[in-house]
């Protein structure tokens, strides 16, 4: 129970920092799996089974979108019941999450096997570059119920007062994935299949080592007899709440289909992989920023359960200025050093030549996206659903989307219109985010501060 009390009353720089550098550290660690993992298949299998992975990203976020849904909802639910001192509904919290996730991964991995190929060339994919993405998805849907009870115990890590266990968790995962990965696609002869079967097999081992610590007696929040039945307020607040990463995750996939589609109409599959370097770039820095909103929001939603506004203000505001500082650094990589980030990814010339130019575009709005993400985890994290919905879909929905089907026309090159999309969204999603903001300050809660 101190450990939960301490987010009311710790120092609220150092409570930040003990909450968000697990999770940092956590989310950088894959990220960095992620690259590593991206390298293995670039050099190991080619460009195509490289773009045929940038191609398979959106449909893993979807699947992944559903696992946030519930994770993301019930972790922001489980802090502020904390706050509340509701540790009866705390308790149920987490036995629900186990069941809508088993449900939901269920459902997910029944529709993507059945109609997995129309999805993938849906996404973008092309005759060259489909049996690599459809093999590299076909593992990932077998093993979704593992992802998504990972994720969501991890979350719940965090809340529950635990956030260096839920970053050893998730560094579990990562080595025994950076380990496997050469084993199955070099070592064994499998691919892209090696590469998310080692992904599959890691998170399975998280799972197991997340399970123990909500098995333990002492724990505040663990598991026992009266919280697997699904709870009506439990599971519709759990639902909203998570929407608005829901509703993001849903978007992005949607917006890199429709840009990878506009890219291999203007550019091919090249201009795909190009896509795919860059995103793995921006990828690392965009997870520590996720890092930072992770840390936050335990801190945010306790004081607003507990009514300590000022606290969550504060929290929300430090949260800020690191998120700014991290996007910094990418901006600096991204216009400066282009193409020696190209060639940590692949050694092919023409991929490299066609990377340089995008990522300094792309790159060039950088400083700007950590105090739009942090903005839409605050209404997340207070369960204010309404506002983080709409700010998680202002820049793919409302502005993205449009702007990648109608740029294109304005420029000569119509690829240099769907790059500029990009930094084009990032500006005006950032201007409404602060919109928001100041007109949510207008209100009691907000004004405590």
């Amino acid at each position: 129970m101190s450990r939960t009390a301490e987010l009311g009353s710790a120092p609220v720089h150092k409570l930040l920092w003990k909450y968000a550098l697990p999770a940092i550290i956590a989310m950088t660690a894959t990220s960095l799996y992620n690259i590593v993992d991206s390298i293995y298949i670039g050099h190991g299998c080619g460009a195509l089974a490289f773009g045929a992975l940038t191609v398979a990203k959106p449909f893993m976020d979807i699947c992944a979108a559903f696992g946030s849904l519930v994770g993301v909802g019930a972790s922001s639910l489980l802090a502020i019941y904390l706050g509340e001192k509701d540790y009866d509904r705390a308790n149920r919290v987490l036995g629900n999450v186990i069941v809508m996730n088993i449900v939901l991964s269920a459902i997910v991995m029944a529709v993507g096997l059945i109609w997995l190929d129309p999805i993938l060339m849906a996404f973008g994919a092309s005759e060259d570059t489909l049996l690599y993405a459809h093999e590299y998805m076909e593992i990932i849907l077998y093993g979704n119920i593992l992802t998504h009870i990972y994720f969501g115990l991890n979350a719940l890590l965090r809340s529950a007062g635990h956030p260096r266990f839920s970053m050893t968790a998730t560094i579990v995962a990562v080595v025994i994935n950076i380990i496997l990965d050469p084993i199955f696609i070099f070592g064994l002869e499998m691919g892209v299949r090696g590469a998310a079967l080692a992904t599959v097999i890691s998170q399975a081992v998280a799972v197991v080592w997340q399970v123990t610590k909500f098995m333990d007696k002492n724990e505040l929040v663990r598991f026992h007899r009266g919280i697997w039945r699904l709870n009506r307020h439990i599971t519709s607040r759990t639902l909203a709440i998570g929407m608005s990463p829901f509703l993001y995750n849903i978007a992005h996939c949607f917006v890199v289909i429709i840009i990878n589609n506009q890219l291999k109409n203007f550019g091919g599959d090249l201009a795909i992989a190009s896509y795919g370097v860059i995103n793995r770039l921006t990828f690392v820095f965009a997870m520590m920023v996720m890092g930072l909103n992770q840390g936050m929001q335990p801190i945010a939603g306790y004081n607003y359960g507990a009514k300590q506004y000022d606290r969550m203000l504060r929290s929300f505001y430090l949260t800020c200025i690191y998120a700014t500082g991290v996007m910094g650094i990418v901006f600096v990589l991204g216009e400066c050093f282009p193409e020696q980030m190209t060639r940590m990814f692949t050694h092919d010339p023409m991929l490299i030549d066609q990377t340089i130019r995008p990522m300094r575009i792309i790159c060039s709005s950088m400083l700007i996206i950590g105090f739009q993400m942090v903005t839409g985890n605050l209404f997340t994290s207070i369960g204010k659903a309404g506002k983080a919905i709409f700010l998680s879909l202002t820049r793919q929905v409302l502005y993205l989307i449009p702007l990648a089907l109608w740029m294109p026309t304005l420029f000569a090159d119509p690829l240099d219109g769907v790059w500029w999309s990009i930094p084009v969204s990032d500006s005006l999603s950032a201007v409404t985010a602060v919109i928001v903001l100041i007109a949510a300050r207008k209100s009691v809660h907000l004004e405590e501060s």
